[in-house]
């Protein structure tokens, strides 16, 4: 039997591959501690040839399950609920003992919680410890084709879904083909899921094969599997007795549990998106969950929700997992997870200060450090500073409804001078300890091998009289000389409303301070994530602040970032009625500007190339140079953030970056994390 072997830190002794000891293992590759990790089949390591791998289970296993509706009241032996092929991970530290429940904290319901998310996640692929390569995780193996337009997953024979059914290369299917590419499940696809604004071809060639065809070159895809939050698997013999496309009696089976028909019974499982955090039944409607086949939808991932409240949700580890560690021990270790939702960061800080949680990194600046590391030793945790992808930045309302504001926040010249009034020293200074360093937007983030110096610091000047010129030239003077800017006659001002998810406090009230003292008066006004993105999706907003930038390999996988409105709900966008025109071919909506159309068909050729080559960062070049010219989003400071874990949490590594883009804890295994009590 052949077993894949996830390596990361190295700690020799204790595990066993039954008479195989780990330090074989280690000798044999030639790993040293601290090496980032590889996967290995081990069939091809000779001196292992033989080896048997006995499976042990967490002892509460059991009536943990008993909690999850719709499972097995019966257990099968943890032998018979693992794949044929497990994915084998050597542990960073030590083998785990199980138990325990690790505490939690997001900012509020479908807010912030990605870093909870991010714990029990899996996809085909995930990227390593390295943030490089790119390895397998629910898939087995994959491969590209010559010209990056076929990739085959191979998956694990006896994988299994969390209600024990068995997940197929048709499961992949038909998630891409009855469930993305449904405009009745989801209203339209997000670009990651098409090459050059074309979809794919999906097939299930056999129960463990899945091909996906693509209509034109797309090496960056692998990197969205292995990056994003959305899962490229559905449960088929779930939802697709809903499925009309699956079930000739999908709406018959809805209505028996009181659906009006078919695609609402899928749509109070799965929303109306690939984004896997919307409300479960639980939540949506509490007096149908009784009556369901199961209040959740089965998952391959490493815990099952079984509370969903406007509080928070529990959660208790999937018996069917599919990872092991090297002694045989089903993972995770950890029994149970509690996320409850606090909207307020002093609150959330304070309960960090006390210790009453074990992780969270989401949410959490470097203004916030001081006081975390002044807590540390009484609250028995550790705060590391890591580097972040992105950076805070702010735009404006290019298409506001009100036309005078508008034509406004259009002029490019308006958007420059308000670069030129924001004083990024002071801002690395006060906010962020002269730890941050001023930078332009650019989107490619960290700054790529072809970005010019220029380009790196475009427009980051404190310049105030430049600014003051500025203004005047596109109509805001202060005419009577109260420190005031007009705007046919009346005061032009702004209210710049944040989240804390997405721009610290320090920041938001620098920039403030910085534009009212250029004659613009800013408000200020903390919301929540839901509050600030609803408003931003609603055309409402006239600033628009969030952290953004995304790595290449990122970038490679999807563009939505570089075509109107610039982002999905959960980004910084601008521009919202130039995307509703391009969605309904100029029925709705504001026509954007040639420019942005420009930009499009540069990222698309250059998403075609091979990373890295002349051509490539020459294109690659070009679109930082656009995006520039364009001038929608203004770069400020990039600092490190912190990242806090309890002491007693073992096996934990801190991330290489604070940063969404590689999906937070996802490389780094936390499935292997342990409580110490």
């Amino acid at each position: 039997m052949k077993y894949l072997l996830s390596v990361s830190l190295i700690a020799l002794g204790g595990a066993a591959w039954a008479d195989c000891p780990v330090a074989t293992v280690a000798d044999m590759m030639g790993l040293e501690p601290g090496a980032y990790p590889q996967q290995y089949d081990l069939s091809d390591f000779e001196a292992l040839a033989g080896c048997e791998m006995s499976f042990q289970e967490n002892p509460e296993i059991a009536a943990l399950n008993a909690r999850i509706q719709g499972n097995p009241t019966e257990l099968p032996g943890v032998e018979d609920r693992l794949p044929a092929e497990p994915l084998v991970v050597l542990p960073y530290e030590t083998i785990g003992q199980y138990g325990g429940t690790l505490d939690g904290m997001s900012n509020a319901t479908e807010a912030g919680t990605s870093d909870m998310l991010s714990l029990r996640h899996v996809n085909l692929v995930r990227f390593a410890d390295d943030l490089v390569t790119i390895v397998p995780n629910v898939a087995r193996a994959y491969e590209w084709n010559e010209d990056f337009t076929q990739l085959t997953f191979h998956l694990r024979p006896g994988h299994r879904w969390s209600d024990g059914a068995p997940f197929t290369a048709h499961d992949i299917a038909f998630w891409y083909n009855h469930m993305v590419m449904d405009p009745n499940v989801v209203e339209s696809p997000r670009s990651l899921w098409m090459a050059d604004g074309e979809p794919f071809e999906v097939e299930a060639m056999d129960d463990t094969t899945v091909v996906f065809r693509l209509p034109s070159p797309l090496p960056g895809l692998l990197a969205s599997f292995a990056a994003d939050f959305a899962q490229p698997f559905q449960p088929m013999h779930f939802l697709g007795q809903f499925h009309p496309a699956i079930d000739e009696n999908a709406d018959a089976n809805a209505q028996a549990l009181g659906f009006e028909n078919g695609y609402a019974a899928i749509a109070h499982y799965y929303g109306g998106s690939d984004w896997k955090d919307v409300p479960s039944p639980l939540l949506r409607d509490p007096s149908t969950v009784e009556s369901l086949p199961a209040a959740v939808l089965p998952t391959l991932e490493a815990f099952i929700t079984v509370e969903d409240t406007t509080e928070g949700r529990h959660y208790v580890a999937n018996p069917f997992f599919h990872m092991v560690d090297t002694a045989g021990n089903q993972l995770p270790y950890i029994s149970e997870m509690d996320e409850r939702y606090v909207s307020d960061n002093e609150v959330r800080i304070l309960r960090m200060v006390n210790g009453e949680i074990d992780y969270k990194a989401q949410s959490v600046t470097l203004p916030d450090a001081p006081t975390l590391l002044d807590g540390a030793e009484a609250g028995n945790y550790t705060i590391d500073l890591r580097p972040q992808i992105g950076l805070p930045v702010f735009g404006f309302n290019v298409t506001a409804e009100d036309e005078d504001r508008r034509a406004i926040f259009l002029n490019r010249d308006f958007r420059l001078a308000m670069s030129h009034a924001i004083n990024r020293e002071e801002i690395n200074s006060v906010a962020f300890f002269d730890l941050g360093e001023p930078r332009a937007y650019m989107h490619f983030d960290p700054v790529p091998p072809f970005a010019t110096e220029d380009q790196a610091t475009y427009a980051t000047a404190f310049d105030p009289e430049m600014a003051a010129e500025m203004l005047d030239a596109v109509g805001l003077a202060d005419s009577d000389g109260d420190g005031v800017r007009e705007l046919n006659g009346e005061p032009f001002t702004l209210n710049l409303q944040f989240s804390t998810q997405g721009l610290s406090t320090a920041v938001a009230e620098l920039v403030a301070q910085h534009w009212t003292d250029a004659g613009i008066p800013t408000t200020i006004r903390e919301v929540t994530s839901d509050e600030y993105r609803s408003a931003q999706a609603a055309n409402e907003l006239d600033v628009i602040v969030w952290t953004k930038g995304q790595p290449i390999p990122i970038v490679l996988g999807s563009a939505e970032q570089l075509v109107p409105p610039f982002g999905g709900f959960f980004d910084a966008r601008v521009g919202m009625l130039w995307s509703r025109y391009i969605e309904t071919n100029g029925a709705e909506g504001i026509e954007p500007p040639a420019w942005t159309g420009e930009l499009a068909e540069t990222v698309a050729a250059w998403q075609q190339l091979q990373p890295g080559s002349a051509e490539s960062n020459e294109l690659g070049q070009q679109i930082i140079q656009q995006i520039q010219d364009g001038f929608m989003f203004i770069g400020t400071v990039q600092a490190p953030n912190p990242v806090y874990h309890s002491n007693a949490l073992q096996n934990f590594m801190a991330p290489q970056t604070w940063s969404y883009e590689y999906y937070r804890m996802y490389p780094y295994r936390p499935q292997q994390w342990w409580l110490d009590e």
